[in-house]
């Protein structure tokens, strides 16, 4: 058996493998809804202006983000097919990754990210640019970013809880297992 099959034989008998794609679908879909809520149905770039007020700390402010976190990397056609190839490149490694995941907090962390990447992937490919519009600069927070950001910021942040609080206190059962076993008569 080839190692790709092997893989996909423990990915298909994962249930939380299921729950990465689920959760990665889910991002995809409200990010890729969103932003054609932004751009086709309230029309803010063209018929609104670029900006709506929407209360004292929220604005939705129409942005094309040509490079990736906070502009940076911004370029032409290069910049737009390297970021492209390098969102779907991670979120091929993630899946990957996550095919033999057992742990529930970072099985849905992977599906953020894979989720965020590939949402954001999209726009690059299909517009050139990323489609921002949350606003929170009345709150002195400077960028503007969409639902795909959210969603990665997200399964950092489950990978960060997981690596932090999941994992030790697993190993620590692990390790209190072994020395029952060890002392045991």
């Amino acid at each position: 058996m080839s190692a790709f099959s092997n893989w996909l034989a423990a990915a298909r008998s994962n249930r939380l493998f299921a729950l990465t794609l689920a959760v990665a679908l889910g991002a995809i879909v409200l990010d890729q809804a969103t932003k054609l809520w932004i751009l086709h149905g309230l029309a803010l770039p063209e018929v609104l202006g670029r900006s709506i007020d929407m209360g004292p700390i929220f604005n939705l402010t129409y942005v094309e983000n040509r490079g990736v976190s906070f502009g940076l990397f911004a370029g032409g056609m290069t910049s737009r097919v390297l970021l492209s190839i390098l969102a779907i490149t991670v979120a091929g490694f993630v899946i990957h990754w996550a095919g033999r995941l057992d742990r529930r907090v970072a099985a849905i962390g992977a599906g953020f990210i894979v989720g965020g990447a590939l949402g954001n992937a999209f726009d690059r490919i299909a517009y050139g640019f990323v489609v921002d519009f949350l606003d929170f600069s009345e709150l002195s927070f400077p960028w503007v970013f969409n639902f795909a950001d959210v969603a990665v910021i997200l399964g950092v942040a489950c990978l960060a809880y997981d690596a932090f609080f999941v994992m030790p206190k697993r190993d620590a059962a692990a390790a209190e297992e072994v020395t029952k076993n060890l002392t045991a008569p």
